[in-house]
Formats: structure tokens, sequence, C-alpha cells
């Protein structure tokens, strides 16, 4: 079958662009400019991606386009193939029809961790020797890929709460016909689809709601939310609490716990963390948590991109305030007695609206020193709709913080450069490419 993309930069549909590549289709794509990590492996797995929209781009002859999720019904290739009669479908839609049949379908769903906690759950399938296969939005760092048509029974698949397709406004979990169900957690997120929390907690019955009487849900029962939403399941539950792990000691390399009478050793740090590796437990039992140990994390979550002149940068995907709060108190633990500084794009739909303006006043607590950049894409929203940097700012001061707002790229590289010093940590937190400022950042600290 001939695939095209249309936005296939997309965390999720460039791994499922792969996973139909692997299985022998023939996959092409279009999106505005990219950047690795999906860049990068698209690249290596020879997928063509043609830079901007255009109708010629079809001129190959697809037979299905794959429209994502940020497309609108105007956009120009999705016209393109209304006119020539081309089929359409999300990547959730074909997933569920082209893999999921026959497989045992393990949905990882949450407003945070299910990134890590899918790829958690891969990776002590994979250990097993169950060769799994997997779609999650991130990059598993013992994969390096964010996909994999594995050979054994279980697919696991992150399960995003946001909306399929323009012409299928349902969530994607719902086309992943769960036989296992995760849920991590439940909050507000989403604001440009989700007029209010009752509308997520509704979608979220909806999921546990497909899982059959022969299933099972793993659920964190220290969510009052989570709890709400599992009421009425049909599988039976396993909850999972934080005080299921016992005699919790970190040190530099990680965390160590005792589960279930077993010991336990992670690689990663902080209570969050934590819970995302119970619920991976919870969810394959049978599998060896002595996998865990060799566990390398997920990209862009808390990874250390380089360390000039003693200077750590950590690159991380935070962007919800709860999630910010969890990321810099964790490198707090994790680096103790140094210097956290914070640099924060608010870039997801959500996070540059002003729905959480208050929130974020407390999330950069465990911070010394906090950047806050402009909201991406800011123009399209009403003045009193937008995330506010410069009050933002003001409110970190006033909690003692040493706060600026900051809407250049180059200048904000330039305030980091001056003010950190050796021993500092830098933590990057955007869900994008934040104008270069990664690579920016590393070169000039790298000249001191």
């Amino acid at each position: 079958m001939k695939l095209h993309f249309i936005a296939i930069g997309g965390t999720g549909m460039g791994a499922f662009a792969l996973m139909l590549r692997e299985a022998g289709h023939a996959v092409r794509g279009s999106d505005g400019p990219l950047y690795p990590p999906m860049s990068t492996q698209l690249a290596a797995a020879q997928i063509a991606v043609m830079n901007g929209f255009r109708g010629e781009n079809l001129d190959w002859g697809p037979d299905v386009v794959v429209v994502g999720n940020a497309c609108r019904r105007d956009n120009v290739e999705v016209v393109a193939s209304q006119a020539r009669g081309l089929k359409l479908t999300s990547f959730p839609a074909l997933l569920g029809e082209q893999f999921l049949e026959g497989r045992r379908s393990i949905v990882v769903a949450g407003t945070h961790g299910k990134t890590t906690t899918t790829a958690l759950i891969v990776w002590l399938l994979e250990a097993s020797g169950r060769d799994p296969s997997f779609l999650v939005g991130g990059v598993p760092q013992n994969f390096g890929r964010g996909s994999k048509l594995g050979r054994g029974a279980d697919f696991v698949v992150e399960g995003d709460e946001y909306d399929t397709a323009f012409f299928d406004k349902g969530p994607k979990f719902l086309h992943y016909r769960p036989k296992t169900l995760v849920v991590t957690s439940i909050e507000y997120d989403h604001a440009d689809i989700y007029p209010n929390i009752e509308a997520i907690e509704a979608r979220f019955r909806e999921l546990v709601a497909l899982v059959p009487a022969d299933g099972q849900i793993v659920a964190c029962a220290d969510e009052p939310r989570v709890r709400a939403a599992i009421a009425g399941a049909k599988a039976p539950v396993t909850p999972y609490h934080l005080t299921d792990a016992t005699d919790v000691r970190v040190d530099a390399n990680g965390t160590a716990f005792t589960w279930h009478g077993r010991r336990v050793r992670s690689p990663l740090f902080g209570n969050h963390n934590l819970l995302d590796t119970l619920a991976a437990l919870s969810a394959v039992p049978d599998a060896d948590p002595a996998a865990l140990a060799t566990f390398k994390g997920v990209k862009r979550r808390q990874e250390v991109i380089g360390e000039p002149r003693g200077i750590t940068v950590i690159d991380d995907f935070a962007h919800h305030p709860t999630a910010v709060r969890e990321t810099l108190a964790c490198l707090a633990l994790r680096f103790p007695g140094r210097r956290v500084i914070a640099v924060f794009e608010p870039r997801t739909q959500t996070s540059r609206r002003a729905v959480f303006q208050e929130m974020y006043a407390t999330a950069f607590d465990a911070a010394r020193v906090a950047i806050i950049a402009a909201p991406f894409g800011a123009d399209a929203l009403a003045r009193d709709a937008r995330f506010d940097a410069p009050r933002l700012a003001r409110d970190l001061a006033a909690r003692g913080i040493d706060a600026h707002a900051e809407g250049d790229v180059d200048k904000i590289v330039n305030l980091v450069a001056t003010t950190a010093r050796p021993g500092d940590v830098v933590a990057i937190l955007s869900n994008g490419g934040f104008g270069g400022l990664h690579a920016k950042l590393l070169t000039r600290l790298s000249e001191g």
C-alpha cells in the first residue's frame, strides 16, 4: 500500500510512518521544517519528506492519505486529496485496522507519564523475550525510535486523549482496542478542544468502558479522578499507590525500592517516575523487574544533552504546571546542592493560554532562576486569552526566584550563558524546537 502522511513530523505520526515502512508499505509525507529526533529518524528510514504542503505532493499516487490532527479541513493537501478522490484516514484509525486485530493491546493513558510508562512496559516485555510491538509518542533510548513491529502478541501503545482528526473529533485512544488499560492520572489539559475537566473525564470513562470483562485495568488509586473514571469498569482493576514502593533509597544512579517483596533498581528519579515504574510493573507483573536497571529512559524526558564547562544541560518535555513542578523537583533531588536554572517555553495549545497562569506561579519553586519565553504563536489568540510571561516572572520573583521574561531566543541564550556557572543545571522545558535554543545554548556555553 502507498501511504502519504500530511504533517508527518509529529511524534505519533512519524513513529507510525516508520512502523508502516517496517511492515513493507511505501511511505512518504509532508510537513514544515522538522527537527530531531523525528527528522533524523525519518531520514534514516529513507522516508521522503516534502517541505511544505502542496497539492503536487500527491502526484506520486498514494492509495491512502493519513491526516495529522494538526491539519484543518482547508489544508491544501487535504483539499487536493478530496478532489482526487483519495481515501482520508487518521493514524489512530489505521493503527487499529492494520496492527491491533489479534494482538493484546496494552494502552497507556493519562495526563502525565504516558510516554515514560509506555516505554517502561515495552522494555520489561522486550527484556523478557516477548518481542512486543509498540508505538509511543517519544523515543525510548533502548530502541532509538518511537515504534517497532515485533513478532510477539503484545502491542503497547501510548493512548492520547487529544482529538484524532478534523473529521474525527473523538480522542485517539478510543481507536486502540485496549485489552490492558493503564490510567496514570487525569488533569485538565488541551484547552483548545476540552472546555473543562468534566469533558476530559467523560472521555476517559468511554475508554474504560472499552476494556472487556476478561481484560485488565491498571489505575493510579492515589488520583481521585482516576478512581472515579474506573468506577463502572467491566474489567478487573489492579490499583497501584505510591506507597506500594517501600524502603525507597535514592543515590546518584537512580532509585531503589521494594515492590511486593522484590528489590527493584531504576535509573529514574522522583515520585512521578516512581509512579510510572509502579504502573509498568503492575501492568506486566510476570516480567522480571531486574530489567528496569537497564532502562535508558526516553529522549526529551530529563535527557542530559551536554555538560559544557561543568554546566549540565537537560532537555525535557514538561509544559503542564504539574509536569513542570515535578520535573524541577526531581532535578533538585537528582542533583542535590546544585542550582537549577529553568528555561520555559509555553508552546502547547494549553500552556500558551491563560488557563494555567496562576498554577505556573507555584510550579517553579525548585528552581533558583527561571527564564520564561514568550508564548509560541500567541498572536493567534485574543490578548486576554494569552499566557502572560512578564506576569509570571513577577509572580515568581515575589516567591524569591530570580525570574526573567524574554521573547527572543538569542537573548535567552545570552541570559543563560551569563548567568550559569559550573555546577549549575539548566533545564530547557519545551515540547518543540524552541527556535533552535538547545543547540545555540550548548555552543555558547562551550565557548565560555
